[in-house]
């Protein structure tokens, strides 16, 4: 079954290009974070010495990832990726939800700084121009 997941990402991704093809003007005006719906969801992007960030945490989860030995803060509901390269969950001890940011209703895409996501009622799922990324929700997250 994973390996059925794994395969069905990229097609997900291949399946937003006309999204994204007609989003592409826009793609820097964007505002530099949103909110889901449920606003369970936050992400925020940075631009740290012209490095391209996007982080996104999840605020309630119903699956537990274990917390690795050298981590002694928060583990496994942020995760961050540069605009190039994969994805990571992220030991934290901060947010990036801030309740003034606009939603992102459920069909619409975000785009900024090389970074695509998609707001469902599934969940969001944001990747980078590598189509490295992750996909958010209650009771699964990923990284692919």
């Amino acid at each position: 079954m994973r390996l059925n997941i794994v395969l069905a990402l990229p097609l997900i991704v291949l399946a937003w290009l006309p999204l994204i093809a007609s989003g592409a003007a826009n793609a820097q005006s964007g505002p530099p974070g949103f909110l889901s719906p449920s606003k369970n969801i936050a992400c925020a992007y940075f631009d740290y010495d012209k490095q391209n960030t996007l982080r996104c945490d999840i605020m309630e989860a119903t699956v537990t990832v274990r917390r690795p030995a050298d981590c002694d803060l928060e583990w496994g509901k942020a995760f961050e990726m540069n605009a190039k390269g994969g994805a990571v969950r992220l030991c934290y001890g901060d947010t990036v939800m801030d309740p003034k940011m606009p939603v992102l209703a459920y069909g619409e895409v975000w785009q900024r700084g090389g970074f695509t996501c998609k707001s469902e009622q599934a969940g969001v799922t944001c990747f980078n121009a590598d189509r490295r990324g992750f996909s958010l929700a209650r009771a699964k997250q990923e990284l692919f």
